[in-house]
């Protein structure tokens, strides 16, 4: 395929850190870029991400250590080669950031204020207005976007992926719908397709995702044929208020002192592991879990008084300048966390797999590209660690948008090493083996409520299969979708098929797939790279 004088046409979907970065540096690569968003430009989980972006920005820091710190949080089974792209090109991608205008905090001598956050061995987190980070990085690129020759169609839902044969050629959208009237579908071509549109967060009936999280891309490259990996693998952030709508209380909190006390005011996370509650967030979110069951389902309570001990004005004070929208939060619920410790508990928050990419973004589909949380890319194992999230929309945006261009002129396509990061076989292939009857009527509450009881933190066959039973039963009756949210829901069924199929396939626990009716797998041991007094 040639181009000559053409340029190369370039839709992105999403409108998170991953694609807005990936639509910036395409742009500068000379490429004709089109950005497709479900909602306005600013709606993305990104603008939500309060805890910070991780990066070896200081002297006494080494990349090695953060190479470790995250193999170790993802028990071992991420990609070495991924990860170590992550943290070597992730300081310039901070740089490139800050340049934009992102105002990371500082401290009175101008130099960056560092945060520690839960399985890092160094307090390589940087924040932005405190606890606002995701919102300064998300209009600090939506602002780029808007001052580069970019095109913005906003309001575009996805429905589906173009191909010719086995290449990605163009998206299918739905546009204009209001609640009165229907949308209009509209196709955009191009020579390659970005999908940055998130996770699957409105699968569980608990979550800290926004709900425009409804795992769209996933869904369309499973149409098209494109392998996955990794689905098994949802992160349940420990800590969100247990006081109206679900609100995520940063990992920063725990990192500055805060703890987690039960009933009886009793710190339990140490019973789980020795860093308490400064363990893998898949260790914390359990250890919650299970003392939650003890004392009768009610919430434990999260205890910032450590945060800033003595006075409680004067904690009152700090809480609020250090940790304003989570404060807020606290107060619009009614409570009053410089005082007394606020009820807390899990919700789903991220997933670790998705369409399994290269290192450079391409799918096993031509001329497809994922980023971000849609992605696979082999950063996150089993588990994330905290802060690394905004870091890989960064760096894999990045990569990606570099390469574009010079993928589609030379008709090159590598694609990831499928064979070893597909996760489970198709979901329709999959035999039902607890056949339902009645069947229950469907809706999205049915199914989140079912993947939360079955699919959730603690798993075990029988909840599996009941789950995986249930969702055959809803995916075998005919749907036509009209509006937006029948396709969401189309979209959610789908992906929650493959990855209850890849959480039966994975008989044993590892990292946040935790079985409580098998063993644990054998755990495989990060390479020890970390250089004496680094840690």
């Amino acid at each position: 395929m040639t181009f000559g004088r053409a340029p190369v046409r370039v839709v992105v979907v999403g409108s998170g850190i991953a694609g807005l970065t990936v639509a910036l540096h395409a742009a500068d690569a000379g490429c004709r870029v089109t950005l497709a968003t479900k909602d306005v430009l600013e709606h993305a989980n990104t603008r939500y991400a309060q805890g910070g972006i991780a990066g070896v920005m200081f002297p006494d820091d080494r990349a090695d250590a953060h190479l470790q710190d995250t193999l170790i949080a993802g028990a071992g089974l991420g990609d070495p080669a991924a990860v170590r792209v992550l943290v070597e090109e992730g300081p310039a991608r901070i740089r490139e950031l800050i340049a934009l205008g992102v105002a990371f905090d500082r401290a009175a001598d101008g130099t960056l204020v560092k945060g520690l956050e839960a399985a890092h061995s160094y307090p390589r987190i940087l924040h932005a207005g405190g606890d606002a980070t995701g919102t300064a990085i998300e209009r600090a690129l939506v602002a780029a976007l808007r001052a580069a020759d970019i095109d913005v169609v906003e309001h575009a839902f996805l429905v589906d992926l173009v191909c010719d044969g086995a290449r990605a050629v163009g998206v299918d959208l739905l546009l204009g719908e209001t609640d009165a009237a229907e949308g209009r579908r509209a196709r955009l071509d191009a020579d390659a397709v970005v999908l940055a549109t998130g996770g699957a967060g409105e699968l569980y009936a608990h979550s800290t995702n926004p709900d425009v999280a409804t795992a769209d891309g996933i869904a369309a490259a499973l149409r098209a044929g494109a392998a996955v990996a990794d689905l098994e693998f949802v992160q349940f952030h420990p800590t969100t208020i247990a006081v109206g709508t679900p609100f995520l209380v940063s990992e920063a909190v725990r990192g500055e002192g805060a703890t987690l006390i039960d009933d009886v005011g009793r710190r339990f996370a140490f019973d789980a592991h020795p860093d308490g509650e400064l363990a893998p967030r898949d260790v914390v979110a359990r250890a919650i879990a299970r003392r939650m069951s003890e004392q009768d389902g009610r919430p434990v309570r999260l205890d910032a008084a450590p945060v800033h001990p003595g006075d409680p004005a004067a904690r009152a004070v700090h809480l609020a300048r250090r940790f304003p929208t989570i404060d807020t939060a606290v107060r619009e619920r009614g409570l009053d966390w410089a005082r007394e410790p606020i009820p807390v508990t899990p919700a789903a928050h991220y997933l670790m797999g998705g369409i399994a990419t290269d290192l450079f973004g391409r799918s096993s589909l031509s001329g497809l590209y994922a980023v971000g949380e849609t992605a696979r890319t082999g950063v996150h194992g089993a588990n994330r660690l905290a802060s690394n999230s905004l870091l890989e929309g960064a760096v894999f945006g990045a990569r990606a948008g570099d390469v574009i261009r010079t993928d589609a002129v030379t008709g090159t396509w590598v694609g990831p090493a499928v064979e070893a990061g597909a996760s489970a076989a198709p979901a329709a292939d999959v035999p039902v083996t607890t056949p339902l009857d009645p069947v229950p009527v469907f809706s999205r509450r049915r199914l989140q409520e079912a993947m939360w009881q079955g699919a959730g933190l603690i798993r075990d066959e029988d909840g599996l299969s009941h789950t995986q039973a249930l969702i055959a039963a809803w995916r075998a009756h005919t749907r036509t979708p009209r509006r937006e949210k029948d396709y969401e829901d189309e979209n959610l069924l789908l992906v929650a098929a493959h990855l209850v199929a890849a959480a039966q396939a994975r008989t044993l626990s590892v990292g946040a797939h935790y079985r409580r009716d098998t063993a644990p797998a054998p755990r495989s041991a990060a390479p020890d790279l970390v250089a004496e007094g680094t840690r």
